[in-house]
């Protein structure tokens, strides 16, 4: 695969499931004050926060586009 392309994909994945990963974690929070089941939704949401802030330092996201070599 072009190089551009693996970087746009990890950089959008990442991009997706930070969001997602906090909209998981405030559910857990609303759960947890509810008094229903809540433990599994927060290690989702821990996973998901913690893929999605990977895959944007991997991918390089907060230095920009790749250069070409």
């Amino acid at each position: 695969m072009n190089k551009k392309l693996i970087w746009y994909i990890k950089a959008q994945i990442g991009v997706l499931l930070f969001p997602a990963g906090l909209c998981l974690f405030g559910q857990a929070v609303a759960n947890r004050i509810a008094g229903d089941p809540w433990f599994w939704l927060g290690t989702a949401s821990l996973v998901a926060i913690n893929a999605g802030v990977g895959l944007m330092i991997d991918s390089g996201l907060f230095a920009g586009f790749p250069k070409d070599d």
